[in-house]
């Protein structure tokens, strides 16, 4: 497929390319959702840190596979393009050639096609969290309704999909503006939280958050014993708008609540870190490499932007930088940050335990920091201040990943692996306008089916919260009893693991032919060719393998990896029939025996 002849502008330079990768690693779509993954676990908690600069690490591996094939192959299709050039441009091709860009094609799309469901689905949840907060007789916050959030995933998919039919610049303007703000707001709260905790040494008057009414009180909340499920449990007593009432003291005043930080609960079980050092520490190399399988998900997309050579202005030289810049602004300043200044906030006022059973710890925690900061009340408003960046960063993920995969499906089409319906270009703006409403179909479809079953699983709501749940079309139709969802996967978990089942693949199959490419080349380097491909293979195969593994070792649940290897299954078993129905159809062979001969494919 000669660039040339693509149709497509370049217009993009370095920082418009670079935005778009960043766009897709999103530090504020991911920071409130993985902290809770990440804390889920137990033990791993403590090596959330650490693991996140481990899987930086192994992400890197993988970008320079990415960097040094952009530099060889600047062109539209990112890993397919690649696979095309490398197993096709020598003397003589390879024979499965053909067969080996499809595969790298078609796992592509396990990613790209999946991915921005997910996205669309997250922005369900968010929108849904945003309306119980706001409004809390409507809907639960931490329960959103499934028919509410089906309706946003798909208003919000084909509203992606319009900016991005309308052309790669505006595109990349909205990118850049999201970019900037979610970055500087991400930054206040790492500094208002790095402050919080330096202004609160031990026993001093703080916060306590209170997961009910979702704010933050200065005073000891009064307790009662009560017989939960035949055991004894404190509970808290409320008034009657629901506020925690007020320990008192013999004078009938409210205790003050005085701030701990500690490291452990009665059972051994993390709660905090005591010191900085305790936060960038390794606690355990085992826990390590098992948070880092868990953070190198937060780290993907630096890849995307090697989907727009054809539209680069000068991609040889700006892909490459703007594939390792995205990856390391992101992680080794935004994620990195921001963890720390989360980590290192915990406290006994609001510990991993809360995080844990919070759907939003982050935003919990900005509650907290905002009402000691800028004053009573106004924690609430620094949270949805802050939330409103989420959401735009969500718009940023999901038009990058959508602009990412129609492309790649473009390349396909255009090569004739897909229909050639989809390898046409808008006549004014040269987008592949087709794919991309596809992929919204796709991403709402997938999007509906990510926050379907939402609260299933062993974690699903018991009955009596069901019953508590605001009554009403939009916020309680589609729930199950306890018993009914707790038999089914969450569906959230589901797609997510389908759609890392395609990255981990796509991601390996990038590692070698990065090896295939540089095999011979006059500028073959032994390290960078060679050492840093065959880590990143072994890192990406591990990682896939952990999901699988993982759960059989206690890590998670096993329902869910299963349902993801079961449809990544179905993906590629309907990938060998399209295959060998298509060839037969177009009168193509599977085999390529030289290059001269390959002329049709390439």
């Amino acid at each position: 497929m000669a660039e040339n002849s693509s149709g497509m502008q370049p217009t993009l330079g370095l920082t418009g390319l670079t935005m778009n990768a960043m766009a897709l690693i999103a530090p504020g779509a991911f920071l409130w959702l993985t902290f809770v993954a990440q804390g889920t676990a137990g033990a791993t908690a403590p090596a959330m840190w650490a693991g996140i600069v481990l899987a930086l690490l192994l992400c890197l591996a993988t970008a320079v596979c990415y960097a040094e094939l952009a530099k060889l192959y600047p062109g539209t299709g990112s890993s397919y393009y690649f696979a095309e050039q490398s197993f096709l441009n020598h003397e003589k091709a390879w024979p499965y050639a053909r067969l080996s860009k499809f595969i790298v094609g078609w796992g592509s799309h396990l990613y790209y096609w999946i991915y921005p469901g997910v996205m669309v689905g997250v922005m369900g949840v968010l929108c849904g969290y945003l309306a119980g907060t706001i409004w809390p007789t409507f809907m639960s916050a931490s329960n959103p309704g499934p028919m509410f959030m089906m309706a946003i995933a798909i208003a919000f998919s084909f509203g992606i999909a319009w900016i991005a039919h309308r052309g790669v610049n505006g595109s990349t303007a909205v990118n850049i503006a999201i970019n900037v703000i979610q970055i500087s707001a991400l930054l206040v709260f790492s500094v208002m939280a790095l402050a919080y905790r330096a202004n609160h040494p031990v026993g001093s008057v703080a916060y306590q958050f209170d997961s009910a009414s979702g704010d933050a009180y200065s005073y000891e909340f009064l307790t009662e014993k009560q017989t939960v499920n035949g055991q004894a449990t404190d509970v808290v007593v409320r008034d009657s708008s629901g506020a925690p009432k007020p320990k008192l003291d013999a004078a009938g005043k409210a205790v003050p609540f005085k701030i701990e930080y500690p490291a452990q609960d009665e059972k051994g079980g993390f709660l905090a870190h005591p010191t900085a050092g305790s936060v960038i520490g390794v606690h355990n190399l085992g826990w390590v490499f098992v948070q880092a399988t868990i953070a190198i998900l937060i780290l993907v997309g630096f890849e995307s932007v090697t989907a727009m050579g054809g539209e680069a202005k000068d991609p040889k030289r700006h892909i490459p930088i703007a594939v390792i810049t995205s990856l390391l602004v992101q992680g080794a300043f935004c994620y990195l940050i921001e963890y720390f200044s989360a980590n290192y906030f915990l406290n006994s006022g609001y510990s991993m335990q809360n995080a844990v059973g919070s759907a939003a710890p982050i935003g919990d925690m900005m509650v907290v920091v905002g009402n000691a900061i800028l004053g009573p009340g106004l924690g609430r408003v620094f949270m949805l201040t802050q939330a409103f960046t989420v959401f735009l960063a969500i718009i940023g993920t999901t038009l990058s990943c959508m602009n990412t995969g129609a492309r790649v499906t473009y390349a396909m089409g255009k090569d004739q692996e897909l229909p050639d319906h989809f390898g046409a270009l808008h006549s004014s703006n040269l987008t592949p306008h087709r794919a991309i409403w596809t992929l919204a179909g796709i991403s709402a479809f997938v999007g509906c089916i990510t926050v379907s079953n939402l609260f299933g699983d062993a974690g699903a709501l018991s009955d009596a919260t069901l019953k508590a749940l605001p009554q009403g079309f939009w916020s309680s139709v589609g729930y199950l009893s306890h018993d009914a969802m707790a038999a089914l996967p969450n569906s959230l978990l589901t797609v997510t693991l389908a759609s890392n089942f395609g990255t981990f693949l796509l991601y390996a199959l990038s590692c070698i032919i990065c090896l295939v490419a540089f095999h011979g080349h006059p500028k073959f380097n032994p390290f960078w060719h060679l050492v840093v491909p065959l880590f990143g293979l072994l890192a990406n195969i591990i990682c896939m393998a952990f999901y699988l593994i993982g759960p059989f070792m206690g890590f998670g649940t096993k329902l869910e990896p299963l349902a993801a290897l079961g449809v990544a299954a179905v993906w590629f078993i309907y990938g060998g029939v399209y295959f060998v129905r298509s060839s037969k159809a177009s009168g193509r062979t599977t085999m390529v025996r030289a290059r001269d001969k390959a002329a049709g494919i390439a």
